[in-house]
């Protein structure tokens, strides 16, 4: 198939981009270059041999968007584009609801005018907000989001569900993902995230890399193995080869599926820690703080439809994603 790539240039889109192409599909990239870099095409490259075709344009510039449409005949759509820092939305919504809310329908309204019918939507166990017990089952539907980001989300999921009600030809995998980290083995993509990391590896890492002095533990009396935050943590490649299974069940399949992303068990903060530790051959220094305001004990997902429907079970544990993600950073340091 000949995929479209939102936000292909990204952490997950990258390596989501590098298994497309192992496994025989054409991709073509947009991306506005926010939140990565151009570089990023070239490393695709060179790991998969294959030069995607890159656009640098913006889900909302509509005109520039329907050009890329216009020039190839694309079978499918991996919508990656948007905006994912949860405190940022908090601060700035509105920027929020432009880029994700009204970007995305930019989107859906020229795959609708070019008859691009398949869709696979990057969504987030976020939607399920804290109404509900682990581990996450996709019959729970939406819960009450905490936050703009969140609820851009949410609110896609919405569209896209109306979108394909109002088409039967119309077919759409949402993928609600966990908490991805890891990075390519070969240490060349991983994440880079904009100014101080909002989620646990990335902070972890900038930490072993000298740029933070410790790592914030926010709370460690929960109810838990250890009293620290309980996360499902899945590897970014696996959460790439996912992806590949939910846009080939989306070209054979019509109507709307949401299925859950990670790996059904989850690991404290202080066990990612030490699995980093293990990585990197060194005692990381920490701070416990005080709860964050919104913060749950545990989440981790209910992965039987995945594994039904996709046939996806993730192949990576913990001390592989914590090692491969110390490779990228010690290959990140070196440029």
């Amino acid at each position: 198939m000949k995929i479209l790539v939102t936000g292909g240039t990204g952490y997950i889109g990258s390596h989501t981009c590098v298994e497309l192409i192992a496994s025989g599909h054409e991709v073509v990239i947009v991306d506005n270059l926010y939140n990565s870099s151009a570089d990023v095409i070239n490393k695709i490259e060179k790991i998969s041999g294959v030069k995607p075709a890159f656009y640098q344009t913006d889900i909302l510039d509509k005109e520039n968007l329907e050009k890329v449409f216009q020039e190839n005949k694309f079978d499918a759509v991996i919508h990656f584009a948007g905006y994912k820092a949860v405190g940022e939305s908090v601060a700035i919504p509105l920027t929020y609801y432009e880029n994700n809310i009204a970007g995305s329908i930019n989107l859906y309204q020229l795959m609708k005018k070019y008859q691009v019918r398949n869709l696979v939507f990057s969504s987030s166990a976020t939607v399920y907000g804290d109404d509900f017990e682990v581990p996450f089952k996709e019959e729970y539907g939406l819960g009450t989001t905490t936050n703009p980001y969140g609820t851009t989300k949410k609110m896609n999921e919405m569209i896209i569900t109306d979108m394909n009600k109002a088409d039967e030809n119309n077919s759409a995998v949402i993928l609600r993902y966990f908490n991805p980290i890891g990075a390519h083995e070969s240490g060349l993509i991983g994440e880079v995230p904009n100014g101080i990391p909002n989620n646990l590896v990335p902070y972890i890492a900038q930490v072993v890399a000298g740029q933070r002095d410790f790592l914030r533990v926010w709370g460690n009396d929960y109810d838990t193995v250890d009293g620290t935050g309980v996360r499902d943590y899945i590897h970014v490649v696996d959460l790439a080869k996912a992806h590949v299974k939910a846009i080939e069940y989306a070209a054979s399949h019509k109507g709307t599926e949401v299925i859950n992303v990670g790996t059904g068990k989850g690991y404290s903060v202080m066990q990612v820690l030490k699995a980093y530790e293990k990585a990197c051959g060194k005692q990381i220094p920490y701070k416990v703080m005080d709860r964050r305001p919104g913060d749950i004990a545990v989440c981790y997902a209910d992965t039987t439809k995945a594994e039904k429907l996709l046939g996806f079970k993730a192949q990576y544990d913990i001390d592989e994603m914590c090692a491969d993600s110390y490779r990228f950073t010690c290959n990140l340091a070196k440029q």
